[in-house]
């Protein structure tokens, strides 16, 4: 019972900071308050779920500077840790048909996030060549789950490139996340929320201003993956 109480609240609070995250982007295109709202977001789902942070790291980050962070994906937390805990104001990329969603969707479609189509190579090239403008421009970083899709085995799986081309246009450094516990955290059948602790851990960003060709970009996916790899067995042992 207490469960869906949780789920209740979550919906609600994701709906009001919905609206006010789509009127935020329609009066502010600087997007400050889209970004202190995320805060608060971030923040409200994760009190409302029982979820505590245990957060390493984040003296390797500039709040000055823009990064491409690179995380492993586990769960829809992920997401909510993420917004609240990086210090940086960032976008993410996300699927098109998110986008179709009332409310939630639009302020992701006017928001300073990438939508991407993952069916047509072609478009999400070029999706990526209008990030590369938008986040210079701005000087925003991003999130990206190279995964592609959430791990439904708890483990690392294969990156994507289109993350580390992404990272080559921009000139971004590379900032490997890895991110433990989330996994367990909602159970569907019986459904139950289930509160825990989850940590979070910032590497060391990488220079990827020097990526010159398809081979450097897969060097940098590699390197990253094993960064987080490596520290996500560590977290899991200390544990």
């Amino acid at each position: 019972m207490f469960s869906y109480l949780r789920l209740l609240f979550l919906i609600l609070h994701t709906i009001l900071c919905s609206v006010l995250a789509l009127i935020f982007t329609l009066i502010d295109r600087s997007h400050r308050l889209y970004f202190v709202l995320t805060k608060i977001f971030g923040f409200g789902i994760l009190t409302i779920s029982g979820i505590k942070v245990k957060v390493t790291g984040r003296e390797n980050l500039n709040r000055d500077t823009a990064y491409v962070f690179a995380s492993n994906h586990l769960s829809l937390f992920d997401i909510p840790v993420l917004q609240y805990w990086v210090p940086n104001n960032f976008g993410f990329i996300f699927k098109k048909e998110l986008a179709k969603i009332p409310v939630f969707g639009w302020q992701l479609y006017l928001g300073p996030h990438i939508i991407i189509d993952r069916r047509n190579p072609e478009k999400a090239m070029k999706s990526i060549e209008r990030a590369k403008k938008h986040l210079t421009k701005r000087g925003i970083s991003v999130l990206l789950f190279p995964e592609g899709t959430r791990s439904k085995t708890g483990e690392i799986q294969s990156f994507k490139r289109g993350a580390f081309h992404l990272a080559a246009r921009v000139g971004f450094p590379v900032v490997p996340v890895t991110i433990e516990g989330t996994k367990d955290l909602m159970k569907k059948k019986p459904f139950r929320i289930n509160p825990g602790t989850v940590s979070l851990h910032f590497d060391k960003p990488i220079e990827s201003d020097n990526l010159n060709s398809r081979k450097d970009e897969l060097e940098l996916m590699e390197k990253v993956r094993d960064i987080v790899i490596k520290n996500y067995e560590s977290v899991k042992q200390w544990q």
